[in-house]
């Protein structure tokens, strides 16, 4: 009786992951793809206004600690940051992944399934660590980076800025420099990569050595960017909870319908 009760068993676990790869897969498939889609919007800000422009958004960049820095940033159409476009391109290729297999396409393991689910929630991970990771900069590599040539006028030539996506938080890192004199090389110390140099921090360019005196940070929240981490956190846990089902039959047996 024990073995009648064993074969039955497995026969409705059998039936159970045969609807769970033809009908509930799809159905976490299609809950990934809504919800990245909505991510992937939150990506665009180049949606064009009544007359046809492109829309501007305006955030106010300021500080509670200090009022030496502040003023309003205007972002127009979706070039903002390079780690912004990074994540967006993550969030692409993981629809990209979970297109490839539409509604008629017919799973045939377990395996399978978590092999697409730990691809897309590698892109995801990508993406969040993007924007959470800010990344790290040498000061010869702020002063040529392109947010340098984004200000209008120009900035002087004694002062680097940088922005960083910090969470929902856009910051702006402004460097107040001065020339280190020839005297004063003995002494000479470049800094390495890092998110946020400190005041002393010393570099060299066009063979002249810098030193920074003043540093400020100023930073707002943009709503979208929250929006997008949630989103990011949504979808990593509907991979995870597929593919917790789909361990549960495993431990069972290695079972494929075909």
């Amino acid at each position: 009786m024990a073995a009648v009760a064993s074969e039955a068993e497995r026969a409705v676990l059998e039936e159970e992951f045969k609807w769970l790869l033809r009908e509930e897969v799809h159905a976490v498939l299609k809950q990934l793809k809504d919800v990245l889609k909505e991510a992937s919007r939150r990506f665009t800000l180049s949606a064009t206004g009544p007359e046809g422009q492109t829309r501007q958004e305006n955030f106010k960049l300021g500080s509670s600690a200090t009022d030496q820095v502040k003023g309003v940033l205007t972002l127009q159409g979706d070039a903002l940051t390079q780690a912004i476009q990074d994540a967006r391109n993550h969030v692409g290729q993981a629809l990209y992944l979970l297109n490839s297999r539409d509604q008629t396409y017919q799973f045939k393991s377990g395996a399978e399934v978590t092999k697409l689910m730990d691809a897309v929630m590698l892109q995801l991970t990508r993406a969040r660590n993007r924007l959470t990771t800010p990344a790290a900069m040498t000061l010869p590599e702020v002063a040529s980076s392109s947010l340098m040539k984004m200000f209008t006028p120009p900035l002087p030539g004694d002062v680097f800025a940088n922005f960083y996506i910090n969470l929902s938080k856009l910051c702006l890192i402004v460097y107040q420099l001065h020339l280190l004199q020839p005297n004063l090389n003995k002494n000479f110390k470049p800094a390495g990569s890092s998110v946020l140099h400190n005041p002393g921090s010393m570099f060299e360019m066009n063979n002249q050595k810098f030193e920074v005196s003043h540093v400020h940070k100023v930073e707002c929240v943009v709503p979208w960017l929250n929006d997008t981490l949630v989103f990011f956190t949504i979808a990593l846990q509907l991979c995870q909870q597929l593919k917790d089902k789909i361990s549960v039959f495993s431990s069972y047996w290695n079972f494929k319908p075909y």
